[in-house]
């Protein structure tokens, strides 16, 4: 999506989130089928981790976007996510397949894992950015901004751990900084 082409309001938000947790849904499949793929501990956990915040991340859209539909408002990421768990709502059975781990099929090697997960990483930064600067209202800057830096660091967490591949044929020790809680 070209960000011309976001053109955000109150009418069409929840269109939006669903964009979004659909996307955080292929990447949530994408990193549980990747962390079965390497054979390396470092690169599970990796992949488990990851495949984890995916999926905090789409209970959070889904109940904020759950929320608009119903003509509700913004809701901080923490308190989103305390309605969800409190709410007892079952997940949605996830596909099996999808775009990327089609790609990753036809290169089952940990780089190309990497690569794909650079890439999806890429694509909802962007994806954020662009929604970002085409939100108004206060809450939704503060969710959208909190979404972003925590792509980034995922962004980060992989481009270390690709670095760490291509230079000494291993995978990092997992826990050498924390993605979502690094500052600058």
């Amino acid at each position: 999506m070209k960000e011309e082409d976001f053109k955000v309001n109150k009418e069409n938000i929840a269109a939006y989130l669903k964009t979004a947790v659909n996307t955080e849904i292929t990447g949530y499949g994408f990193y549980l089928h990747a962390a079965d793929m390497v054979s390396d501990e470092h690169g599970k956990n990796i992949f488990k981790h990851l495949a984890k915040e995916e999926l905090e991340h789409i209970k959070v859209l889904s109940t904020i976007a759950d929320a608009f539909e119903g003509g509700g408002k913004w809701l901080t990421y923490e308190d989103a996510l305390t309605v969800y768990i409190s709410s007892g709502k079952e997940l949605p059975i996830f596909p099996l397949d999808n775009e990327l781990i089609r790609r990753l099929g036809k290169n089952p090697e940990d780089i190309d894992a990497l690569n794909i997960a650079i890439k999806a990483e890429e694509d909802a930064i962007v994806y954020y950015v662009s929604y970002l600067k085409s939100a108004s209202d206060e809450g939704e800057k503060v969710l959208l901004t909190k979404l972003l830096e925590m792509e980034k660091n995922h962004l980060k967490l992989l481009r270390w751990e690709y670095e760490s591949l291509i230079h000494t044929g291993f995978w990092c020790d997992f826990m050498e900084f924390t993605v979502e809680g690094e500052k600058e």
